[in-house]
């Protein structure tokens, strides 16, 4: 899973999630929060007998075994694209965190922290104060814009824009370097684009040109919406779409960016004026707000050589234009009802198929959490996440890590040498639980009862600023990079970090109240997914200590890639409607899920009930450890969602992250008895094992 739904991170620190971040979205340094004697009760039963499908047979089709009733007795609801146990899970969190909400907005003798999320809340809630203000808090922005005298002065706005969080041309950020992880370096990368990514520009298939031109009429709405009249509006939006669509040819595509090598060019800046000598560099930076640096890492060369071009050759009328569509597309959702409608009808109904805008609350809690992160999880923390959970979470951390140590200890294929790097790698593994030891200082940051986008731009500004002020200081290895109530886990190929923040530590992916077949099977395998993502074919490219480094033996590489090539044949032949998987776009997850329910499944076998525990509910142990990891991927998509997400996500479809690990491994062919000649049985000849 790429990174790209956490805020400021750069393009070489991906971070593996165990979902899409589609289905997923600080005060001094102080203890970490007091643990909840008693955590509420959840919403989310753990394993229920009458939520499996009967009729169908699971050697036939074990995500329909496992998920078919529940998925027909939880339709998706008109507001969300898809729906799954993950959104399950994130209903019950977003409840918890509206109520932390209410009570700071209605308490003005809260403390700091308090008064800012309780602030910012009302003013996110206040629709009324939205409707007033209509399209004023963009205002001074759109006027700027409409000053600018050249496109290099166009180019040094869209740095000032990147300041204020919208995302114009490029991003500059703060990253480790490759090559060194200690040191943390400035970042320019591709970007601005107002379609999900580049290929939404460059396919010519029916479905995509049906798209673009959907694009340009919800283009030409907003245009109308800030006060344009019918004609100029419809102009200004098809010269937006043909000038992203000249950004968009120069980008590197998806699979290229999965090569982390490709991705670090760290250039001086003098080096960085020859590439793009058009591009005011000096006067970028300093609009950005950047300390002074001398050299830097340029992800994407191709794109800023492109963009030096245009620089050159296209009119300022339609750089003002471009800017003017990524002001209004930006800031849609935060504004009036006529913007937030016409927002929604777009990124809402034809990108993802949605036919209901979430209530506002939700979209509230969704962008307190986004903006105001560490002072809303530790209320957060306090309230959900005992001590005791902790305890036992690290304890199946260690257990996956032994597994996992084994495994590398014995694995055929690896040479001596490489193995014992890749131990030293395993034992290096830094762990993130629950919330952080240390929460970021946001006192600074500027929160009013006023306009819910001033105050957004408010964090955003703040949210720069801290992460460029990391250029030229000492690496800070306790820093998280996922809000503590986000349902979902990561892995850090530069930190060598692995993360389980605590809104997915409750059932049914951790339940403290569950036996260890369902624990081991849900999250042992989210563990062991995230633990196999340092060693799949992006994670193995980093050494132990977060560098980007070759320290595998010739001999060791070609062993892992001829097993990795017998994932990526597999999943290409899985299908969603008439699209088929991605093998290479979703290699490095595909091998995690294989390498996380083996790993899992070995640590299983190791605990009491796993060698010899009674059946539950009619299910042996063995059994209930596979119903485990495939009751955890419940999800049904809208077929837009599917669409964009089979062209565009690291992920397989939720079916295949179900049937395909587990037809590979003979244990699963054993619990349930499977005959030889059935779907979820692979011959031996097809059988795909890399951990």
């Amino acid at each position: 899973m790429n990174v790209s739904s956490i805020r400021g991170r750069a393009a070489l620190a991906t971070v593996a999630l165990l979902i899409s971040p589609l289905a997923s979205l600080r005060a001094l340094a102080e203890p970490s929060p007091t643990a909840a004697p008693s955590p509420p009760k959840s919403a989310v039963p753990s394993l229920k007998p009458a939520d499996l499908d009967k009729a169908v047979d699971p050697c036939q089709d074990f995500f329909r075994y496992t998920c078919g009733t529940w998925l027909k007795a939880n339709p998706i609801p008109p507001e969300y694209p898809s729906w799954g146990r993950f959104n399950e899970l994130q209903e019950q969190n977003r409840a918890v965190l509206r109520g932390i909400l209410e009570k700071a907005a209605a308490n003005p003798a809260a403390d700091a922290g308090g008064r800012a999320i309780g602030d910012y809340w009302a003013s996110c809630m206040d629709e009324a104060r939205a409707e007033k203000d209509g399209i004023s808090p963009i205002r001074p922005l759109l006027e700027r814009i409409a000053a600018l005298a050249s496109p290099a002065d166009a180019v040094v706005e869209a740095g000032r824009l990147r300041r204020e969080g919208v995302p114009a041309l490029f991003s500059v950020a703060s990253t480790q370097d490759a090559r060194d992880a200690t040191e943390i370096t400035a970042e320019v990368d591709q970007g601005g684009l107002g379609l999900p990514e580049r290929d939404y520009y460059t396919k010519q298939d029916d479905a995509s040109k049906k798209i673009r031109a959907q694009y340009v009429e919800h283009l030409a709405k907003l245009f109308v919406l800030s006060g344009n009249e019918d004609a100029p509006a419809a102009d200004a939006a098809r010269r937006v779409l043909a000038f992203e669509t000249r950004l968009a040819e120069s980008m590197q595509t998806k699979l290229e960016r999965r090569d982390p090598e490709r991705l670090y060019n760290r250039k001086t800046l003098a080096a960085l004026a020859d590439l793009a000598p058009a591009v005011p560099w000096a006067g970028t930076f300093s609009a950005v707000g950047t300390p002074p640096f001398a050299s830097l890492n340029v992800v994407s060369p191709g794109y800023f050589k492109a963009l030096s071009d245009t620089v050159v050759s296209a009119p300022l009328d339609d750089w003002k234009t471009y800017l003017h569509a990524v002001v209004l597309r930006s800031s849609a959702k935060f504004l009036s009802k006529a913007f937030v409608n016409q927002d929604f009808a777009f990124n809402g109904t034809v990108l993802v198929g949605t036919t209901a805008l979430q209530p506002r609350w939700k979209r509230c809690v969704a962008s307190t959490d986004a903006n105001l992160r560490d002072l809303l999880g530790r209320p957060y923390a306090d309230a959900t996440f005992g001590a005791d959970g902790k305890k036992r979470m690290q304890a199946l951390v260690v257990a996956l890590e032994d597994a996992m140590d084994e495994d590398l200890r014995r694995v055929p294929w690896m040479d001596d040498e490489t193995r014992g790097r890749a131990r030293a790698k395993l034992g290096s593994f830094a762990k993130k639980i629950g919330y952080p030891d240390k929460w970021v200082d946001m006192s600074q940051m500027k929160i009013t009862r006023g306009s819910w986008l001033e105050n957004l731009r408010a964090a955003q500004r703040f949210e720069v600023a801290r992460d460029l002020a990391k250029i030229g200081k000492p690496l800070d290895r306790t820093e998280w990079g996922i809000s503590v109530p986000t349902v979902n886990a990561g892995y850090n190929p530069q930190l060598n970090d692995i993360t389980f923040p605590a809104g997915i530590l409750q059932p049914p992916f951790f339940d403290r109240a569950a036996d260890d077949a369902l624990n081991f099977g849900a999250i042992g395998g989210v563990i062991g997914h995230e633990i196999t993502h340092g060693f799949d074919d992006q994670g193995r490219q980093f050494d132990k200590s977060g560098n980007l480094k070759d320290w595998w033996t010739e001999r060791s590489t070609k062993q892992f890639e001829k097993r990795a090539g017998c994932v990526e044949r597999q999943f290409s032949d899985f299908k969603v409607e008439d699209l088929n998987v991605n093998g290479k776009l979703t290699l490095g997850e595909n091998i995690a899920d294989l390498g996380g329910v083996k790993i899992a499944w070995a640590a299983f076998r190791k605990t009491g009930q796993g060698r010899d525990g009674a059946p539950i509910d009619g299910f042996t142990p063995d059994q209930r450890f596979f119903l485990g990891w495939g009751r955890m991927w419940c999800e049904a998509y809208t077929p837009e969602l599917a669409r964009l997400l089979v062209n565009t996500n690291e992920h397989s479809p939720p079916r295949y992250r179900v049937n395909g690990p587990l037809s590979n491994m003979k244990e699963f062919q054993s619990a349930f008895h499977c005959p030889d000649d059935t779907p979820m049985v692979r011959k031996a000849v097809d059988l795909c094992e890399v951990w």
